[in-house]
């Protein structure tokens, strides 16, 4: 460490705080900015040499993510997510078969593509559904969040943690999918059965929607001028061309990258159009907690809590799950998991860890409102739509059903592996 070791302590837990609130008062900045800030800061106080900190950014990691935010933007921009939407959701005749398919939906999309952009596109229009049925918006929009969260778990491109995983650990997409698909499901599951339980009023038996729910689907539509078939098809076709590629075992960063390369090779729509849909904030997010976290790794302090914790991680059991569950509550889920990598990395039989890491570090997610990105922008945009989501509200939820999940997946785990 550097002769500035107190005040690269002070900075190191200064800059998980702002990360883990996502805010400082009187600031004007973000978790991106927080982490570039402190990536440079410790630079600067000799945290980390400038080479070192290059070289702790996991470029390949950093390539996922932007090839599926442009495979995710192209859908988008093509109208799929709200016409896909707007139709499945209006099949929906009662309060429990559309909260139903809104667990559907999302758990299934998030698995797919990435959870926060499943909830920023759908939770606009479960709001709307939920407004014109006459129905309480909270349950359908919990059960988006913690639902997302469950389903995004059952792959390798589900969430930016699972990138991460996969891309550090090489756990081909088949493995994730047959490991982990089960206690997704069961999360789903979970998400759906207590929220009917939290919310007793709301899922009384025989009760019917107030209104025909296609009319959202109409409006929907309507609302969307730009819908583009050609685009629509061809980045349906693309997706489809990664995942042939993904179960055909190309690793899991090359596969997106060819997909997002046919996407780009177009005569018909401008790139600036697509790369304005791409969120660059996490790309610059997840370059400074890359840095922050190996000046983390390189403390006297994290040395000490790795060499009392290991003896008791020599299998990734129960007492893991908790310690990946307690630390993304603490630190957020990518944060916690780049910290326990090295745990994982260090096990005997590490692929059952890495597994562990992904399940726990995503279920843990569904604990709180604040636990993950995709809670926050359910909750954020369902504040504008007039709902809303008090912390209570949603922990009534989220506790049991992440409790329950992880319980669940370790068992799982346990078994298979």
């Amino acid at each position: 460490m550097s002769p500035n070791t107190s005040a690269v302590y002070v900075l190191i837990i200064l800059a998980f705080v702002g990360i883990a609130s996502g805010k400082f008062p009187r600031l004007a900045m973000n978790r991106a900015s927080i982490a570039l800030t402190a990536a440079v800061l410790l630079v600067v106080l000799g945290g980390l040499t400038t080479h070192e900190a290059l070289a702790a950014v996991d470029t390949e990691t950093l390539a996922l993510l932007l090839a599926m935010m442009i495979i995710v933007a192209n859908l988008r921009v093509s109208g799929f997510f709200l016409i896909a939407g707007g139709r499945v959701l209006s099949i929906a005749r009662s309060p429990r078969i559309l909260l139903a398919i809104v667990v559907l939906i999302s758990g299934v999309l998030s698995a797919l593509f990435l959870n926060d952009t499943i909830c920023l596109m759908f939770t606009p229009l479960v709001a709307e559904m939920a407004r014109r049925s006459g129905r309480d918006g909270r349950p359908y929009l919990i059960a988006l969040a913690t639902s997302a969260n469950a389903g995004s778990s059952a792959t390798s491109i589900g969430n930016p943690q699972n990138m991460l995983i996969a891309s550090q650990s090489g756990i081909p997409f088949g493995t994730f999918v047959l490991a982990l698909g089960l206690p997704s499901l069961i999360a789903m599951l979970l998400s759906y059965w207590m929220t009917v339980l939290m919310f007793p009023s709301e899922f009384r038996a025989n009760t019917m929607l107030r209104q025909p729910a296609n009319r959202v689907t109409a409006d929907a539509e309507a609302g969307h001028a730009e819908v583009s078939p050609y685009l629509m098809y061809k980045s349906l076709a693309a997706s489809a061309l990664l995942l042939v590629l993904l179960l055909a075992g190309v690793r899991t960063s090359h596969a997106a990258l060819i997909a997002a390369s046919v996407l780009l090779i177009t005569r018909r729509v401008h790139p600036e159009r697509i790369f304005a849909e791409v969120d660059f904030t996490l790309l610059v997010f997840f370059s400074g907690l890359f840095v922050l976290t190996a000046a983390v790794a390189r403390t006297d302090a994290f040395a000490m809590a790795m060499q009392w914790l290991t003896p008791h991680l020599q299998r990734p059991g129960g007492l893991f799950a908790a310690a990946i569950a307690l630390a993304s509550n603490l630190v957020s889920n990518v944060p916690a998991v780049m910290l326990l990598s090295p745990a994982a990395r260090a096990m005997a039989n590490p692929q059952p860890a890495w597994l562990m890491l992904a399940m726990a570090s995503t279920f843990a997610g569904n604990l709180t409102l604040l636990g993950s990105v995709a809670n926050l922008i359910v909750a954020e945009q369902g504040e504008k739509s007039g709902i809303h989501i008090g912390f209570v509200d949603y922990l009534k939820v989220g506790l049991p059903v992440t409790l329950l999940s992880i319980a669940a997946g370790t068992l799982w785990l346990g078994i298979i592996l």
